[in-house]
């Protein structure tokens, strides 16, 4: 019974099953100054939020399911408007090759969305989200900036995004070692 088990959870993880999608977006600054094993190799000086990618969940593991069965990423389906889209909106924020970023992005979370997505669908829902849901808009609108002193509390930040969107966000932080503060890493609903 337990090794049956095994093989259905290891099937459904494998054929893309999932409850919701996470919409993901990163805050590029925060992106590279906080990355120090590999540091950024081409930093842009980005000064909005970005997405980092549209993730099927589940709500016993939001982080699954990942890399599974389908179609891989095929350049030639990110046609010339969507491709110009995606450099504003889905750069690559660290090396600056915007294709590998969306190929890997397609390759682990987007192939286990194709019975509902396929790639082309895929990138151009995204986008379409991170216009409907801007981020940086949002937090300007409630007069949060960057600025090298200010700061926030977490509830500064969630309250204007749930007012928004009407979900409620999970704020990703990372710590500057440098300062020893909380910096702004993504925006996940």
């Amino acid at each position: 019974l337990v090794l049956g088990f095994a093989f259905f959870f290891c099937y459904v993880m494998s054929s893309g099953s999932y409850g919701y999608f996470q919409f993901v977006q990163q805050w590029p600054p925060t992106n590279c100054r906080v990355r120090i094993k590999r540091p950024c190799s081409k930093p842009r000086p980005l000064q909005n939020f970005t997405i980092h990618g549209l993730w099927p969940s589940n709500y016993s593991n939001p982080r699954k399911p990942s890399n599974c069965n389908g179609a891989k990423y095929e350049d030639r389906k990110v046609y010339p408007k969507l491709r110009s889209k995606l450099k504003r909106s889905w750069p690559d924020v660290e090396s600056g090759n915007d294709t590998r970023f969306w190929e890997g992005e397609w390759n682990k979370h987007g192939r286990c969305s194709e019975q509902t997505l396929n790639q082309m669908q895929y990138f151009e829902v995204s986008h379409d989200m991170w216009l409907s849901y801007n981020i940086t808009e949002i937090l300007r609108n409630a007069s949060i900036v960057p600025h090298p002193t200010q700061t926030w509390t977490y509830s500064d930040v969630v309250s204007p995004i749930k007012a928004a969107t009407k979900r409620t966000p999970l704020i990703r932080c990372k710590i500057d070692t440098a300062t020893n503060t909380e910096l702004i890493h993504e925006v996940v609903f």
